[in-house]
């Protein structure tokens, strides 16, 4: 072989190895040296958000357990886009790492390339100076053949991580999408969770109103009975009942008091007196008495009175009796005799509880009832300045209804609203019974002289004596 023809060979063998050896780096960067992404299709929402939207509906009859459920919910859709923003992340750092591979592996094959320029430029210049042997030209084939297959090595490692690059992309895009749709989920559930938590608190209010509408008709409603029972009650204490009425309630409701007086016989043996008569259980609120007049006992106000040992007093009615324990003379004229009883006692006893009238003055007439004889009628009482505690009867204005009506000493006094005025002290004037204030108490069922009741007795016949003549 001549030298003409191994130049030819050598040209020849040089340009194949350029064109053979050269990329197209057009095709692997796509023209523009740019990677294309794929846009990221979006989404239809979850069918998670139609059912947390159907637990927010539920949410507004069911206060607290869908309240919980809604945070409950959020903090899963927080926990959810926390873990894919990390997943995220890792992507975006493993896409960064390729972008760095890719970038070295640039660098080499710029490198391999260069290389590959200078050969050629070195076997160019031993192919212009004809001093290539067979062997070099062997040697330096096979070097390019060696660059060659490294260049074809580093295009595959590039191309698979351009693939990486690429899905780390889409998945990067599918983790962003997939952390908008948590996003836009947990700001739902928020506004959700804000509207319930406003539904509540309107709930609340609404009920609060409703309670204190309640509260207020409650209130209406029991001032009005408050109101009309005031309003009854003061029609029935300003109502005047009529005469007989007043007289049935006071037969229906009478009690006989019978009292037994005993002490030594003059010859020997025991003296024994009785009186009985008719009265009514009387309450000022507190206690309540049975009251007559003292000429309706075994005692006498007199100088010397008789001094008796024992005395019994038993209230009797419907076949009850009660026997009582004390006796007591009236503070403001010791003639009215009070025998108080207890409230077991007066219910034994089944009669009705008179009141003493709150306002004695408010009717100008008023019913007498006569204790012993069974009389009653209609009479007018006046008021007496010069004795406050007394009325006196104007028997100028006497209406007998029933029986002989002779008013007397000992009688009851009724106002026409039907409660107990007084007891007549003496024929013309009625002590007016306010309270039940004593003078003197006298324990029944012991001695009576060592409780020096002849003493007393003869103190009141002193007393009496010194009123007013119109009051004897």
């Amino acid at each position: 072989m001549n030298r003409s023809i191994l130049i030819v060979i050598c040209d020849f063998l040089l340009v194949s190895l350029l064109i053979f050896s050269t990329p197209d780096l057009s095709k692997v960067t796509g023209g523009s040296g740019e990677t294309a992404v794929p846009a990221a299709q979006a989404t239809n929402a979850p069918s998670s958000g139609r059912d947390l939207a159907a637990v927010m509906q539920t949410a507004l009859t069911e206060e607290q357990q869908k309240r919980l459920q809604l945070q409950s919910e959020l903090q899963k859709a927080q926990r959810t886009a926390e873990q894919k923003e990390r997943q995220l992340t890792e992507k975006e750092k493993l896409a960064q790492a390729s972008q760095q591979q890719q970038a070295a592996l640039q660098q080499q094959i710029a490198a391999a390339q260069t290389n590959m320029a200078a050969l050629n430029e070195q076997l160019h210049a031993r192919s212009t100076e004809s001093t290539l042997t067979k062997e070099q030209l062997a040697a330096a084939q096979a070097e390019m053949q060696k660059q060659q297959d490294q260049a074809a090595a580093l295009k595959k490692q590039l191309d698979e991580l351009q693939k990486q690059n690429q899905a780390a992309l889409a998945e990067r895009d599918r983790l962003t999408n997939q952390l908008q749709l948590a996003d836009l989920e947990r700001r739902h559930a928020t506004e959700m969770a804000a509207q319930a938590q406003q539904q509540v608190q309107y709930e609340r209010e609404e009920k609060a109103r409703l309670e204190q509408a309640n509260v207020k008709l409650a209130e209406g409603v029991k001032s009005l009975a408050t109101n009309s029972s005031a309003l009854a009650q003061e029609i029935r204490e300003n109502r005047p009942l009529a005469s007989n009425t007043i007289f049935n309630e006071f037969v229906t409701n009478a009690v006989d008091v019978q009292f037994t007086a005993t002490r030594p016989g003059m010859f020997g043996g025991q003296a024994t007196k009785e009186k009985a008569t008719k009265t009514v259980l009387v309450t000022d609120g507190t206690n309540t008495f049975a009251m007559c007049h003292v000429q309706d006992t075994p005692l006498t106000f007199w100088i010397p009175p008789a001094d008796w040992d024992a005395l019994t007093v038993t209230l009797q009615r419907d076949g009850g009796q009660v026997p009582l324990s004390t006796l007591s003379f009236s503070q403001p004229d010791p003639r009215v005799v009070l025998m108080q009883i207890n409230s077991a006692d007066a219910k034994r006893l089944g009669a009705k509880v008179y009141r003493t009238s709150s306002d004695p003055f408010k009717f100008q007439d008023a019913v007498l009832v006569g204790a012993q004889e069974g009389y009653y009628g209609e009479c007018k009482f006046q008021i007496d300045v010069r004795n406050p505690n007394y009325v006196k009867l104007d028997r100028s204005v006497i209406k007998g209804l029933f029986g002989k009506f002779n008013p007397s000493r000992g009688d009851l006094v009724f106002s026409r609203t039907g409660e107990l005025l007084g007891i007549m002290a003496n024929d013309s004037y009625c002590l007016v019974v306010r309270n039940f204030g004593s003078s003197s108490t006298f324990r029944l069922g012991q001695s009576l002289r060592a409780q020096d009741l002849s003493d007393t007795l003869a103190h009141y016949y002193v007393s009496i004596g010194r009123l007013p003549a119109e009051l004897q």
